[in-house]
């Protein structure tokens, strides 16, 4: 089969979706690879470290003219729809479930539509989790980029003309981001706090040297599929109410908090961030899907009530030579479970095939 690789379109998207050393394994299983020119050239790789372990690096519109495989990051657009062969399969993140349309094209053209951010959350698909092995990256840059706003340091440092007292951090959301986020910033010497809708993940946060800020007498939130569902408007007052403390004295506050398929949870509103230290910065991991904080806005840093806000969106892009990396192995670890060199197993009913199909032969199947 013949696996075509393609330059990313959007725009600040800087990940390939395979790089050469994967299509280079991917090559000695028997597969081909096209890859179109300077596809890999935003994340460091270029046609030459391609054409090095044997792959074919041409133009787009000659690769999807032969591929039998699809190998994106982000969704094709109608212009790559177009010039794909009926039959063609599709591996990208589409969330389905916000682009009826998008899915709706794709099935059209009877495109095998095989979406990476719908990876069943269980044991034996965690090497094939695009969405947290991108996570574990988001969270790591978002410490960064708050500790690049800040105005002081995070450890504790005392010197002869006084001590300098560390930096508070408080992480809304203890999934892989934010478990990375905690880690992040305890290393660079910060005290860490953290709230997770989820009183399960206070282990996780506690041995990670962070402290878990509990939500009492409320109802814990539901967990489908590894991930929160969405909470009482009851739980966030009281969460809100919990947490207010920790958020009016911290210097870097990060949030994380997504719900699948829907818009982020406001949970930190205009009149909390106005009683936020002065200097105190706020990086909005959830700003794509709306943001965790009313003020936030896509892609931009913006001071409001003194508060630095930081909305920048694609985090995992800021660091595209190692997202590349971890994200072509988990598409080669899905390729492996789903195909051969000879053709996809299409077993439908098992668990991670028929969690990752969203279209086949022309229908739609969630």
């Amino acid at each position: 089969m013949k696996i075509a690789v393609l330059k990313e379109t959007r725009e600040g998207e800087n990940r390939v979706a395979l790089t050469p050393n994967v299509c280079g394994q991917l090559i000695k299983q028997g597969y081909e690879c096209l890859v179109e020119n300077n596809a890999g050239y935003n994340s460091n790789f270029n046609d030459e470290s391609y054409s090095n372990v044997g792959c074919k690096v041409m133009a787009k519109q000659d690769a999807l003219a032969q591929a039998n495989i699809l190998a994106k990051v982000n969704a094709p657009n109608d212009e790559e729809i177009s010039m794909m062969q009926a039959g063609t399969a599709c591996i990208s993140f589409l969330y389905a479930a916000n682009n009826p349309e998008l899915i709706q094209k794709l099935a059209a053209k009877n495109i095998t539509a095989i979406s990476m951010d719908a990876i069943p959350r269980i044991s034996r698909a965690q090497n094939m989790d695009a969405l947290s092995s991108q996570a574990n990256l988001g969270g790591y840059k978002a410490v960064i980029l708050g500790a690049s706003q800040l105005g002081k340091i995070f450890p504790l440092l005392m010197t002869s003309a006084g001590t300098i007292t560390p930096s508070r951090v408080l992480i809304y959301g203890a999934g892989v981001a934010g478990l990375q986020a905690i880690a992040t910033a305890k290393r660079l010497g910060a005290v860490v706090e953290c709230t997770d809708v989820r009183p399960e993940t206070k282990e996780q946060i506690e041995s990670l040297g962070g402290k878990f800020i509990e939500v009492k007498d409320a109802e814990a939130a539901k967990v489908e599929g590894g991930y929160a569902k969405e909470v009482s408007a009851d739980y966030l007052q009281k969460q809100k109410e919990a947490v207010n403390k920790s958020l009016f004295q911290a210097d870097l506050v990060i949030t994380t908090a997504l719900v699948m398929g829907k818009k982020a949870p406001v949970l930190i509103t205009e009149e909390q961030v106005k009683q936020m230290k002065l200097g105190a910065v706020i990086v909005d991991m959830a700003v794509e899907q709306g943001g965790n904080c009313e003020l936030s806005e896509l892609n931009k840093t913006v001071t409001k009530h003194g508060v630095t806000i930081v909305g920048q969106g694609n985090l995992p892009s800021t660091l595209p030579q190692n997202a590349s990396e971890l994200y072509a192995k988990n598409i080669q670890n899905l390729l492996t479970h789903l195909a051969t060199k000879d053709g996809f197993k299409y077993e439908m009913e098992e668990e991670i095939t028929k969690g990752t199909f969203i279209t086949h032969e022309g229908k739609i199947l969630k």
